[in-house]
């Protein structure tokens, strides 16, 4: 599978329910996944997929091969894997690696939870690689779960992006297509040797950005950013049930969404049920705002931390929690609050190791309508940051708005 045409932009969105598609644009890619889900199975098509990750990455410039090279301390690999799980129709993915890392793939999968993944072994070239995949598929073994499938997608281990209608389109044209010219103008490598060597047809499907490929470490950080700003577009403010603490929540929740317009925020109850919000969570909500008003404790704070550490929501994608605290200074000396809300560095770290980013932040009220809401847009900003960012370093820290 080929890259759009020069001059495309950066890859479409990563994740397992994740479209970056907004308006007509949405409504068409919904439409194509759609028929993506019930076209193949209406030709009764079975179809498999071969990832070679072979290589040593030379071009990156690491003593890592890129396809093991972490975003967000998740190897790139398991973000490939993601994407063609995400496709229900395809039943098999084999991944071709070296037996040097044989076991680092086998713990990625067992780590993140991947389905329907087999393994084999590489060859010393891409193409060799790909074969032994193929042939692995093509063989009826004994106790083998593979099946032989009419239609095998080859796609790059480096290229995360890509999207279930473009894979639709792959399988369609693998059955209905024969070659043309143009496809041997610009065809790749595999496409010609597919047609030299295995007499079947063959036709170019033009590919989209979504097939943006990895290929030096500076495409690491691009490929970071954008997970980072897709993983960032929903912030859920937890608030507890009672009507004076829920103001103050409905308050900062009005302020995020006019500060952050492009961001959805949406706010719950953590009543003991929670069933809502277990839905949240359940609906891929990375970033959660919990409110804390005239308390010290993380009392609220650690119920939410325990309901997500219970989802495993954050097995895939780092989970954002900002613990705010709105605190009368009146009442109580500044320094013993700030002392009792100091373990939150205690906390962030248990937690991190569940790959949920705990911060706290700390705002006074009391105040004057004007401060409030100047102290309110100070806090939006920064959990805008913290959520977008999702600076490890910050971490158990206490901010002040």
């Amino acid at each position: 599978m080929e890259p759009g045409p020069p001059g495309s932009s950066g890859p479409a969105e990563p994740g397992p329910c994740l479209s970056g598609q907004r308006g007509a644009d949405h409504a068409a890619s919904a439409s194509l996944q759609s028929a993506a889900r019930t076209e193949p199975g209406r030709h009764s098509l079975a179809v498999a997929a071969v990832l070679p990750a072979g290589g040593c990455g030379e071009r990156m410039g690491v003593p890592t091969p890129k396809q093991f090279c972490p975003i967000l301390e998740r190897p790139l690999i398991s973000y490939t894997l993601q994407a063609l799980e995400r496709v229900c129709w395809i039943k098999d993915i084999v991944v071709a690696v070296t037996g040097e890392n044989m076991e680092v793939m086998k713990s990625i999968i067992q780590k993140y939870q991947h389905e329907r993944i087999s393994l084999v072994e590489a060859g010393v070239t891409r193409h060799r690689s790909i074969f032994s995949g193929l042939k692995a598929l093509a063989e009826d073994q004994l106790n083998s779960k593979l099946s032989k499938p009419e239609v095998v997608i080859i796609h790059d281990a480096v290229r995360p992006f890509v999207e279930e209608d473009v894979l639709l389109k792959v399988v369609t044209a693998a059955k209905e297509h024969g070659c043309t010219d143009y496809d041997l103008e610009f065809g790749t490598e595999c496409l010609q040797l597919a047609l030299k060597y295995c007499r079947t047809k063959a036709k170019l499907v033009e590919g989209s950005p979504d097939l943006w490929k990895v290929t030096y470490k500076r495409d690491l950080y691009a490929a970071e950013s954008i997970i980072k700003e897709i993983i960032s577009q929903e912030i859920c403010v937890v608030m507890d049930s009672k009507e004076d603490n829920k103001h103050v929540g409905h308050l900062l929740e009005e302020v995020l969404k006019s500060e952050l317009n492009h961001v959805k925020v949406t706010s719950e109850a953590l009543c003991h049920a929670g069933r809502h919000l277990q839905q949240i969570i359940l609906d891929q909500c990375y970033n959660f705002v919990c409110v804390n008003v005239m308390t010290s404790d993380f009392q609220e704070t650690q119920k939410l931390l325990s309901m997500l550490e219970e989802s495993n929501l954050s097995i895939l994608y780092p989970v954002v929690v900002v613990s705010v605290h709105f605190l009368d200074f009146k009442l109580v000396p500044p320094s013993q609050k700030i002392e009792n809300l100091m373990h939150i560095k205690e906390f962030s770290k248990k937690v991190k190791e569940r790959n949920i980013l705990l911060y706290g932040l700390l705002i006074s009220y009391p105040q004057d309508e004007q401060k409030l809401q100047e102290s309110l847009r100070q806090g939006a900003i920064i959990i805008a940051s913290l959520v977008k960012e999702r600076n490890s370093g910050l971490i158990g820290q206490l901010l002040i708005a």
